[in-house]
């Protein structure tokens, strides 16, 4: 990428900061340090364990975070509620631990702000409908403390809606389901669909009155993984109004790395490991399996590519950015860590995506859409 280019994209991202639907820095917290914040000073250089620290953030041009409140789906029943709520309090102790780079963001006046500030939004997303235990009032309570959209599942059907991950088994959402989504249209959190089934994609856009996000998902047009995004409800999305967040986990978006992680996942759990740990011990046991077995590499290019067919389906206004960095062991080239934006916007520059266009993906798609949820939620 030319000197001209990151140039150019650098001086953008000033201008129209990267907000991102997708960062799992609370759960790599929790499990490397205990949420201790003196162990692991994010202030300094954490690039030797994390994707994230606050240096990173502002070399990559990042004006709004989602962080995810997520916890694993064997988290089940008050243990997934509990685990949330530590989750939420973790980010509210980052906030007030750098007041100075980071302001908590609970409306879309609330990003404006933190941007003219020139502080970094930051915003909650609960990843997974277990953190909810099949409670409404629990749903509530999470909008509450902050929580601006929920994942209606994570890797594992739910009760009442269907996994991307897991065999379906009510073809969509079941008639509690749809409660949640309507809930969520009521209270003003918005509906994620990232990791659902395509058929809960279906429904939930058939069921919700508000737009739909997908925080962090690629075009299944691209990549054939059943984690992203099918070509008719990319269609679809104009209609609703939502807004779709690409992500940058090589499997999601180049088709030789499925297969790959597949097996390097195996090889985790045969050593003991979650398939999803990113510790340095289990980054460790992942290098050994990838200097045996050489890795199919991602770029910020793969990334493009699928932006470029998501605009041609979509349209512009209904694209975003959700890298899900420190939720994956593995990630492109050029896109190391949250320090990484600018390549991919000089990528896309080099394309000849226009600033206006840009500024769109990065910054505006993204306010627009928490600000519409608010706007249904207070009609009532």
């Amino acid at each position: 990428m030319t000197t001209e280019l990151l140039d150019q994209a650098r001086a953008l991202l000033r201008d129209t900061p990267v907000v991102d639907g997708h960062n799992d820095l609370p759960w790599a917290m929790r499990c490397q340090a205990g949420y201790d914040l003196d162990a692991v000073d994010l202030a300094g250089d954490q690039s030797e364990r994390l994707h994230t620290d606050l240096a990173r953030l502002r070399a990559g041009g990042v004006g709004g975070q989602f962080w995810s409140v997520y916890v694993r789906t064997d988290y089940t029943g008050d243990q997934a509620v509990s685990g949330t709520l530590e989750q939420i309090d973790f980010v509210r102790t980052l906030t007030e631990r750098y007041p100075d780079q980071l302001r908590l963001a609970l409306t879309a006046d609330d990003m404006e702000t933190a941007r003219a500030e020139g502080r970094i939004a930051s915003l909650m997303g609960a990843e997974g409908g277990h953190s909810i235990n099949s409670s409404l009032a629990t749903l509530r309570s999470l909008q509450r403390l902050g929580v601006r959209y929920m994942t209606l599942t994570h890797n594992d059907n739910l009760p009442w809606a269907d996994s991307a991950t897991d065999e379906p088994v009510l073809g969509g959402l079941s008639e509690f389901g749809e409660e949640v989504v309507r809930e969520m249209n009521r209270i003003g959190m918005l509906v994620d669909l990232s990791h659902v089934s395509a058929d809960t994609m279906r429904h939930a856009m058939r069921v919700t009155s508000a737009p739909v996000i997908f925080s962090h998902s690629s075009a299944r047009g691209v990549c054939d993984h059943p984690r992203n995004i099918p070509d008719d409800v990319l269609a679809a999305l104009p209609g609703n109004g939502g807004v779709a967040m690409v992500t940058f986990v090589p499997k999601f978006i180049l088709p030789a790395a499925v297969a790959w992680t597949a097996a390097a996942d195996e090889n985790m759990r045969a050593h003991g490991f979650h398939a999803l740990d990113t510790t340095p011990e289990a980054m460790a046991r992942h290098r050994v399996f990838e200097a045996a077995n050489p890795r199919p590499r991602a770029s910020a290019s793969t990334v493009a590519d699928h932006l470029d067919h998501m605009r041609e389906l979509a349209g512009i206004d209904h694209l975003g950015i959700g890298g899900d960095f420190d939720g994956t062991a593995f990630v492109p080239d050029g896109l190391d860590d949250v320090a990484g934006y600018p390549n991919l916007i000089a990528e896309l520059l080099r394309r000849n995506w226009s600033q206006a266009d840009l500024a769109k993906l990065t910054w505006h798609n993204a306010v627009r859409v928490l600000r519409d949820a608010e706007a249904v939620a207070a009609k009532g």
